[in-house]
């Protein structure tokens, strides 16, 4: 195996932070955990590896060139003080469209906000005012 130089072991640390969202494309290893299953980014190392906690407990890490992985379109939602990560925007706008609908008054608002929050993009979302 060739190694990567510095300036691809930079991209891939600056592409894949610590606390990055991903999920498992490919990787040809009999111990890989199953296709699709979700993980955290804990590092990237000198071989441009991505270090990763994978939600089943593994912790095999996605070998650069050879196994894939893609960014998860992250979402953080704060309700009545409690944050949620979620790992779809789309997901977290639902379930805030839902509860939308089934609220009134003062719960209401706060949803509203929140969905509104995700509509826009922004990447924390909250019912607190600024």
């Amino acid at each position: 195996m060739r190694f990567p130089n510095q300036e691809i072991v930079d991209r891939v640390r600056k592409e894949y932070p610590v606390g990055t969202r991903i999920e498992l494309v490919r990787m040809d290893d009999f111990q890989a955990p199953p296709i699709g299953t979700k993980g955290t980014v804990e590092g990237v190392d000198d071989t441009a590896s991505i270090l990763v906690r994978w939600d089943n407990g593994s912790h095999l890490n996605v070998v650069y060139g050879e196994d894939s992985c893609r960014k998860l379109n992250t979402v953080t939602t704060i309700c009545y003080g409690k944050k949620d990560v979620w790992d779809s925007r789309q997901e977290a706008r639902e379930f805030f469209l839902a509860a939308m609908a089934g609220s009134e008054g003062s719960e209401c608002d706060r949803y509203t906000k929140i969905y509104t929050e995700l509509i826009m993009g922004k990447s924390i979302c909250t019912d607190e005012e600024v």
